[in-house]
């Protein structure tokens, strides 16, 4: 340490250097920390800043140590405090005084800030990627039960009958914005910050153009003060994950209360649930309650991460370190839980006799009801009033809509005629065949759209 502390008469104290080591987490920058190093030092050699010797001998260190990191071989050393010390470190060791020009026109503050950026660079398309997988099993299984036909409830009141692949294809818009909300983070993060120096800029002849190129870097940062001190690119990730976490969330409470005995409209498989250490017949579906669990994780990542840059003048302040431990964690939590739900959802049994008799055994046509007496001409309020009526006479008297006679019904509304039998469940969803509605026409369109857009995507990722 000496050789970088020359204005410091002695080392810091063991709880200071126990206290600012991030080495225990930022260990995962190392690689593109040694790739963004080589390419600087490509980039030196051909401005004339080192010559190209140097460059050799320094790009060789670099991938020697790369290779290193790659086989977990790789030496860390916590009285250097971070990662990015321990490879320079490391280089000068390997290669001699040569290594300490590696950085020239660089500081720690614009190769911390490049580092990250290509780390979540990578992280946004692999959560991309699992979130496909996790669109590509909800369409299986909506696919797979196409006709299988679902109380859906409002309220948690059953309020209609929906297609149970409508339901489902509900979640699959909702992961539909968040791909989207992630491609749009990853246009903000591909914005290259090297070469901002500690906040000024540097006074060499640096090339930006091609690092941003070599290193894939869609854009170059306009203001080396913000450059260094910018981290809304992992807020906008942590936001997104934790929306993403949300509606994982939303789904894994469904799945909690439709596997329970009350439900009982699904059988998650033993390979995903636990049982009890005291109750032998306990099945719990503890990875869905686990996944609904860990997004408040994620959320605390995201609070916690506005909260340290909310007070911070520029440029760059030790806060900023901060920033790491909320946003591999968040990542990791995010890319499990999707990976995990995936395969859950693959292996979930449907229980449709249950499903049949949950729709059948409830007062859920009585919108249908009263939207019939609309189409014969009465009021809409008016026959909402009417057919109100009708349930609570119907439920009275223990009766079932479709058990009620038409003399009963007319005591309600002379418009009531016998086609009013052929108020059905299925007829229900067969009604509502507008674009976004549960009718199988409508949802076997929803399904192609979303083969589609997955094919797109494979189309895509093939031609890398």
């Amino acid at each position: 340490m000496s050789q970088i502390r020359g204005r410091f008469s002695k080392a810091a104290d063991k709880l200071v250097q126990q206290y600012t080591q991030s080495i225990d987490f930022d260990y995962r920058l190392g690689s593109v920390d040694a790739m963004a190093g080589i390419v600087h030092a490509r980039m030196l050699a051909k401005q004339g800043i080192i010559s190209k010797k140097e460059a050799k001998q320094i790009i060789d260190g670099l991938e020697a140590i790369l290779s290193e990191l790659e086989q977990r071989t790789f030496n860390l050393q916590p009285e250097l405090e971070d990662i990015h010390m321990n490879i320079e470190a490391r280089l000068i060791e390997k290669i001699g005084d040569v290594g300490r020009k590696l950085h020239t026109a660089r500081s720690r503050n614009d190769q911390v800030a490049t580092d990250i950026r290509l780390y979540l660079m990578v992280g946004i398309l692999t959560t991309i990627g699992a979130i496909r997988e996790l669109e590509r099993s909800i369409v299986d299984v909506a696919e797979k039960n196409i006709d299988v036909i679902a109380p859906g409830y409002t309220h948690l009141q059953r309020a209609q009958p929906v297609l149970l692949a409508h339901h489902l294809m509900a979640y699959f818009e909702m992961l539909e914005r968040d791909v989207e909300r992630f491609w749009g983070c990853m246009k903000r993060t591909s914005v290259l910050p090297l070469g901002s120096g500690a906040l000024a800029g540097v006074p060499y002849p640096i090339d930006r153009q091609f690092v941003a190129k070599e290193l894939g870097f869609e854009e170059i940062s306009q203001n080396s003060i913000d450059a260094v001190s910018d981290r809304d690119f992992i807020l906008e990730y942590e936001f997104n994950a934790s929306v993403c976490m949300m509606h994982i969330s939303r789904l894994s409470e469904e799945l909690v209360l439709w596997s329970s005995a009350e439900f009982d409209f699904i059988e998650i498989d033993d390979a995903f649930t636990t049982g009890s250490s005291i109750m032998p017949q306990k099945k719990n579906p503890d990875v869905a309650e686990l996944a609904r669990g860990k997004t408040g994780r994620v959320y605390g990542s995201l609070m916690a991460l506005l909260t340290t840059m909310k007070g911070l003048p520029l440029a760059y302040d030790r806060d900023l370190q901060e920033d790491k431990e909320g946003i591999f964690d968040s990542s990791d939590t995010l890319l499990d839980t999707i990976n995990i739900f995936s395969e859950m959802l693959r292996n979930i049994s449907i229980k449709t006799g249950k499903l049949q008799s949950a729709v059948q055994q409830s007062y859920m046509l009585a919108t249908d009801i009263a939207d019939y007496l609309v189409k014969k001409g009465e009021p809409f309020r008016t026959a909402h009033a009417k057919t109100g009526k009708i349930v609570r006479f119907a439920m009275e008297n223990g009766k079932a809509l479709n058990q009620l006679t038409i003399q009963e019904y007319k005591k309600f509304s002379s418009l009531f005629d016998n086609d009013v039998f052929k108020i059905t469940v299925e007829s229900s969803i067969a009604a509502r065949n507008q674009i976004g509605g549960t009718a199988k026409e409508q949802v076997t369109k929803q399904l192609a759209r979303a083969r589609a857009i997955l094919r797109e995507y494979d189309e895509e990722l093939s031609k890398y």
